[in-house]
C-alpha cells in the first residue's frame, strides 16, 4: 500500500490537535488535585522539564542542527527550529539585557490555548502553559546550558502577547572557556 505524500502532515495536525486536547484536560485535573495555582505551576514545570530531558534527544536527531555558538543562536535555534518542528508556530526572538544572555519568544499564536476562552478568576495566578517553560529548561539543560524560563506576558491573562523569558545562567565567556 503507498502512502501520499499529504499523509505524513495530516498526521502530524491531528496529534498537535490531540496533545492540545489532552493537555487542557490534565490541566484541568491538576486544578482539581491542587487547590494553589503555584502548586500546579509547579508541578507543569516539573513535567515539562522531565519531557524536554527526553525530547532533546529527539530533536537533535530529527533537525540535524549544528552546535549553536552563542545563546542568540540557541535562542533562535529554539523558535525557528524547535517550536515549528513540534507546535508548528515560530515565535519572534528578542534580546532583553546587554550581557546577550536574556531572550524573549513573543508567540503571536499559542496552539497550547486554542480551545481555552478565559481563565477562571478564581484561578487568576495559574501560568496554563507552564509545561512550555520546563520542557525549554530541561532540553537546555542537556546540552548544558543552565536557564531560567518564565512566562513574562500570557494572552490568557489579557496580555497584548504571549512572552516567554529565557535567561541563561552562565556568563557568555563562561562557555567559551570550558572545554
Amino acid at each position: 500500500m503507498s502512502r501520499s505524500p499529504g499523509r505524513k502532515q495530516e498526521n502530524h495536525k491531528i496529534s498537535r490537535e490531540l496533545f492540545v486536547l489532552t493537555y487542557g484536560a490534565l490541566v484541568a485535573q491538576l486544578c482539581k488535585e491542587y487547590e494553589k495555582d503555584e502548586d500546579v505551576n509547579a508541578c507543569l514545570d516539573s513535567m515539562g522539564y522531565s519531557i524536554g530531558i527526553r525530547l532533546i534527544d529527539d530533536f537533535l536527531a530529527r533537525s540535524a542542527v549544528k552546535k549553536c555558538r552563542s545563546y542568540s543562536e540557541t535562542a533562535d535555534m529554539i523558535a525557528q527550529v524547535a517550536f515549528k518542528m513540534y507546535l508548528g508556530v515560530t515565535p519572534s526572538v528578542s534580546c532583553n539585557s546587554a550581557t546577550g544572555n536574556e531572550f524573549s519568544l513573543i508567540l503571536d499564536k499559542n496552539p497550547l490555548v486554542d480551545f481555552v476562552e478565559e481563565l477562571p478568576a478564581e484561578r487568576a495566578s495559574l501560568c496554563y502553559c507552564n509545561l512550555l517553560c520546563g520542557v525549554i529548561r530541561g532540553a537546555l539543560e542537556m546540552v548544558h546550558l543552565a536557564a531560567e524560563v518564565s512566562f513574562l506576558q500570557d494572552r490568557l491573562k489579557g496580555d497584548a502577547v504571549t512572552e516567554i523569558g529565557i535567561r541563561f545562567l552562565r556568563k557568555p565567556e563562561d562557555r567559551k572557556h570550558r572545554r
